[in-house]
């Protein structure tokens, strides 16, 4: 707590209630605040003495883009290593994108949450963090909904996939877990998209984010005058969801009351308010991630029982990238396509010694690391592909040229596992439907185009779709 104490950052901002707002979250974690109005006293602060202990600068944006990014590049021309983190009410990448390319180190859209700021100014600071160039964006391209943007053709990911897809035709609980960054939101969506409920309420609610004095509130509700403050009835997110989908983001922060409250109200399918002396029935649809694995946690007596049993009507486990390398071409070429599709960026290609060096990193934040680093390299590149050469900081971390000399990813397993673990062949039926899982994650579900690679009829891939037990969204 003492290094954090002396951390400070410059806050640039005319409107006093941002002011407030982001002085009140970052001071939580030991920071400092010095507030500027203006541009030309930022610039004139950085040569006081308490200009010379920044750590960090937030800029909020505004002024006008260009301008913005003017005195984006006059900061780091001045102090260079200096972290400037953009704030903005637009969600437009092209923003994000000039902002970077004058020095921008992060940029995060407002209202912004205050987990995603802190996230955010701790990977731009902490000197334990990953560089520049690996570090994950606070904001992100929005991702897609549905099961055939969900790339990769490994065999644990695709079978992950084949257990979402047919949990989400279903209305039990589900629960996802997975390292941060393996996709579980995105799959969330996906699922609510191909469900039942898709029309019907749908909420994510990120535990964490809460307040834990309020989350009790939140979830159940309350009656007037059940406890100081409560001057009105507050209709909990149990209730008003009714007939929709709940999920709880990051369930295993949840305080161990709560966790036997909310075991309690999915087991017996009824809700109570605080303070109320009835309880209301409930048809919720509940689906909970967490980034480590519950039973573990309830194991160790660090989660209640009976809410793991209330969540696990289906369980699937999302692997990390660093156990899915082969899906890294596949997954690059996507997020460049993706990329390209932005205002102020262009599509390019990315040569086979650059997915080299990709597949030799170990990727801690996983497919939102790869993702973040990819935009990055792309804001920045002047050819039409990337090459080793737009990512120094991973190629200087990787090794360089040993990178570049090992096996290409693509050789090292197209995500068809031929021989079992004790060195014997896997039967022929276990291959073909791994190869026919490979197809379809490869051409994104047009079945069309998958009977025709695979040189059958279409007749022919769903009866052995049937036969092989595939799911067909999968």
């Amino acid at each position: 707590m003492a290094e954090q104490e002396q951390r400070s950052l410059m806050l640039i901002d005319d409107e006093p209630a941002q002011g407030r707002l982001i002085t009140a979250i970052v001071s939580r974690e030991g920071w400092r605040v010095h507030v500027v109005k203006d541009a030309e006293t930022a610039i004139a602060m950085l040569g006081t003495r308490d200009g010379m202990q920044l750590n960090a600068i937030i800029l909020d944006q505004w002024l006008p883009g260009d301008d913005a990014c003017a005195l984006i590049a006059e900061l780091k021309s001045r102090r260079p290593a200096l972290p400037i983190l953009m704030l903005t009410t637009s969600a437009s990448p092209l923003l994000a994108v000039e902002a970077m390319r004058a020095g921008a180190t992060d940029y995060l859209v407002k209202p912004v949450a205050p987990d995603r700021l802190m996230q955010a100014l701790r990977h731009a600071t902490t000197r334990e963090a990953p560089k520049d160039e690996l570090t994950p964006l606070a904001e992100k391209m929005s991702s897609s909904l549905d099961f055939d943007s969900m790339i990769g053709t490994a065999p644990p990911f695709r079978a992950a996939l084949a257990k979402a897809a047919k949990a989400a035709r279903g209305h039990g609980a589900v629960l996802i877990e997975g390292p941060s960054g393996t996709g579980k939101e995105m799959l969330v969506r996906a699922m609510h998209g191909a469900s039942p409920r898709s029309k019907a309420p749908f909420r994510i609610i990120n535990v964490r984010s809460v307040p834990s004095a309020s989350l009790e509130s939140v979830l159940f509700g309350h009656e007037k005058d059940a406890f100081p403050g409560a001057f009105d009835r507050q209709t909990g997110v149990l209730e008003s969801f009714d007939g929709g989908t709940l999920v709880f983001d990051e369930i295993d922060r949840l305080s161990p009351k709560l966790q036997a409250r909310l075991a309690e109200a999915l087991t017996k399918r009824t809700v109570r308010p605080i303070g109320a002396q009835h309880s209301f029935k409930i048809d919720l649809r509940v689906i909970a991630t967490s980034n480590a694995p519950l039973a573990e946690l309830a194991a160790a007596g660090k989660f209640d029982e009976d809410l793991l049993r209330a969540l696990s009507g289906t369980r699937i486990v999302l692997p990390p990238l660093r156990e899915r390398a082969s899906d890294i071409p596949s997954l690059a070429r996507h997020f460049l396509a993706r990329i390209g599709e932005q205002p102020g960026l262009r599509e390019l290609g990315i040569t086979d010694a650059a997915l080299k060096l990709l597949a030799a990193y170990h990727w801690p934040g996983n497919v939102r690391q790869l993702q973040a680093v990819l935009f990055r390299s792309a804001v920045f590149c002047d050819g039409d592909a990337l090459t080793c050469d737009d990512f120094p900081q991973l190629r200087e971390m990787v090794g360089g040229e040993e990178a570049e000399d090992t096996a290409s990813p693509m050789q090292d397993g197209v995500g068809v596992q031929l021989y079992t673990a004790d060195g014997n062949l896997r039967p022929l039926e276990e291959i073909e439907a791994d190869v026919i899982r490979l197809a379809i994650g490869h051409y994104r579900g047009r079945m069309t185009e998958v009977a025709r690679r695979l040189g059958i009829g279409r007749s022919t891939l769903y009866r052995k779709l049937g036969d092989l037990g595939i799911e067909n969204a999968a």
